[in-house]
């Protein structure tokens, strides 16, 4: 892979004529990007959506907004940590000076908006998709034949896989209808690097020990813009080395930020993490043991400044430490396997095989513990599984003979009503000119397009209002 390829600012619809803003418009086409997400509806939306702790009162612990802002944040730094080495190193003659600025606005962007697909009620919400879908399809009929027969394999696949990066690709290329049905209408480098998987749900292959053969990448209805970014970049089928960047930025912002709101909510206390973190690192070396022991000598330090919460305030500093050493380890790890990631032989994340490897294991392991494995968190999603599973079952059974000759109740023409006029809109578009299986495939998109576009109050509001429940 070439970086004259990886950073093209092409966009999927090109330039509208009269469209520019002239010579007054300084900005570069990665520049224009920030600004278009930030100004988005779907981008204000992640402040109501869940990072760990659905509908939480409190002002301190993290929505889908403030995580997206600080995995923005993480990667703009490791774009900088990674550019200037392959500067100085003169590691690729291909990587012009100008190109830092590039990675970093590209990585910011991203960072911006990888969670932006993501449905109500956190990780959860994707699970309650897949779970309605494995349940639900085989039994839905169109006159009178079982969907699942009439859908083709990688159809049935998209939703029994649905993923909300996926659904990210979906919502900027195609649901943020603002001009046409382009979406945002972004630069293909900034789409390629939020593709984490580059693979269609047929493709999914958990055992293959490649990191980008995981999840679904793409769906099926969106395998022409798919192909034609992958093309424009000349990533064919690969990871876009940007990938690799964002995802270690993710890792670090959610792993250290879901712990601190853990030990906020009073989840996890001090001692708690520090015998943990024992525990866990039996074995681990000396680099597990350094950032480690780092946490006894915050709460020492809190202790003599005579703070009035030193233990909190040292695993907050802590983490603040942890992520430095995280950037440091993924720029490494970017660097040390440079080669084989422009190659798209890499398999692995940026933390396997160094110090920081163990530690986010640790981090990972300790919050899903203490976090997401506690009463509370597991009530609010059995209530989240109770609102997907009336939602899903009204607006799919309302969605299948929309745009068809067949007569439908009130109740149905009413639930349609409900959903965005502009995805209904994109649905019409992507409908034009497709066969009745098709079609009946892009209905059922529609109505996840609809649910994931949601956020956490409007979701628990809408099956509320819909039960009668004011």
């Amino acid at each position: 892979m070439d970086w004259s390829q990886l950073l093209c600012s092409q966009r999927p619809r090109g330039k509208r004529t009269g469209a520019s803003f002239g010579t007054s418009d300084l900005r570069t086409e990665f520049e224009k990007d920030y600004h278009r997400i930030i100004g988005s509806a779907s981008f204000r939306r992640l402040q109501d959506k869940t990072q760990v702790f659905p509908l939480d009162k409190s002002d301190f612990i993290r929505t889908r907004l403030t995580h997206s802002l600080e995995v923005s944040s993480f990667g703009k730094s490791l774009g900088q940590s990674v550019s200037q080495r392959i500067l100085q190193e003169k590691r690729d003659k291909s990587f012009l000076p100008d190109y830092k600025a590039h990675v970093c606005d590209i990585l910011q962007c991203a960072g911006l908006l990888h969670d932006i697909g993501n449905p109500p009620f956190g990780h959860f919400g994707e699970t309650a998709i897949r779970q309605w879908f494995k349940e639900n399809l085989p039994r839905l009929e169109f006159d009178g034949t079982p969907v699942s027969q009439l859908l083709n394999q990688q159809m049935q696949e998209d939703f029994y896989h649905f993923e909300g990066n996926t659904q990210a690709l979906r919502l900027v290329t195609k649901l943020h209808f603002l001009v046409d049905e382009h979406g945002m209408n972004l630069t293909k480098a900034l789409l390629g690097t939020i593709i984490k998987y580059p693979v269609s749900s047929l493709e999914i292959d958990k055992d293959s020990g490649d990191i980008k053969d995981k999840k679904l990448g793409y769906y099926y209805g969106d395998r022409e813009l798919f192909h034609d970014i992958q093309d424009s970049l000349g990533t064919k089928g690969l990871r876009h080395p940007l990938t690799f960047l964002l995802e270690a930025a993710d890792d670090i912002a959610y792993k250290t930020a879901d712990l601190e709101d853990a030990c906020k909510k009073g989840c996890l206390t001090y001692e708690e993490l520090v015998r943990e973190l024992r525990q866990r690192g039996e074995g681990r070396g000396k680099g597990y043991q350094e950032i480690t022991d780092h946490l006894e000598q915050r709460y020492q330090q809190a202790k003599e400044r005579r703070l009035s919460d030193p233990k909190l305030n040292a695993i907050q500093n802590w983490l603040v430490f942890v992520q430095g050493k995280m950037i440091e380890a993924a720029t490494s790890g970017f660097m040390d396997h440079y080669d084989s990631i422009m190659a798209g032989t890499h398999k692995t994340d940026l933390f396997v095989g160094t110090d920081a490897e163990a530690v986010m294991e640790a981090l990972g392991s300790i919050a899903f513990d203490y976090a997401f494995n506690i009463k509370p968190i597991l009530k609010l999603e059995l209530a989240a599984q109770t609102i997907f599973d009336f939602l899903l079952d009204r607006f799919v059974d309302a969605a299948l003979y929309f745009d068809t000759e067949k007569a439908r109740s009130e109740s149905q023409k009413k639930l349609i009503a409900l959903v965005s006029d502009n995805y209904k809109g994109v649905y019409h578009i992507s409908a034009k000119g497709k066969d009745q299986i098709e079609k009946l495939y892009l209905r059922l998109l529609l109505v996840t397009d609809f649910i994931c576009g949601m956020t956490d109050s409007y979701a628990k509001t809408l099956y509320q209002e819909l039960n009668g429940i004011l």
